[in-house]
Parts: structure tokens; sequence; C-alpha cells
């Protein structure tokens, strides 16, 4: 289940305007990130876009304002997975919060 919210935080790279940040709902080994970088609803986008490919995950909550994001899988996620997936949407896995 995806669900949209709107949150006019900002822009990181000018291109989003509308602020969308998807949160996905799911159960399972529920992670917590700190990423660095993330603005505004379209960097919450594109890091719980690329997140949401990993196998297993079933839920991503990326949250500019904290630079938190909560990961739901269904067994532990590979640090190196995640953060290449962070990588990938442009922004840093600093480490667990």
């Amino acid at each position: 289940m995806t669900t949209q919210t709107n949150s006019n935080s900002g822009s990181c790279c000018g291109s989003c305007g509308s602020g969308d940040a998807v949160a996905v709902q799911g159960v399972g080994l529920t992670t917590t990130y700190k990423v660095t970088g993330m603005t505004c609803g379209h960097c919450e986008s594109s890091v719980s876009q690329e997140i949401s490919a990993l196998d297993g995950v079933t839920a991503v909550k990326a949250v500019a304002k904290t630079g938190e994001v909560t990961v739901t899988s269904a067994a532990p996620l590979d640090e190196d997975a995640v953060r290449a997936a962070v990588d990938e949407a442009g922004y840093e896995l600093v480490g667990r919060a």
C-alpha cells in the first residue's frame, strides 16, 4: 500500500515542487537509518523508491526533517545494499539511528 502526503518543506533540486513523500506500510523487522542530504519530499521519495527495490523490503518511510529512514523488511538487510541504494538516490547513509 502506498500513501502520498504533501509537505511543502522546500526543495533540494528545484524539480519536485510538490514535496510529495512516499510512505509504504508493511510488517517485519524494522530498522532506522540516518541519511544526510534529504531536504524535501522529492528527496524522501527518491530514497524510499531506491530502498523499496531491495529484496525483502516491505515498507520504507523517509523523513527529510529528521534525516531518518525507517525500513521494514522480511529479514535483516545487508547494510552495504542499503548504502548502495541510498547512494544511487544521491544521498549518504550515515549508519543506523
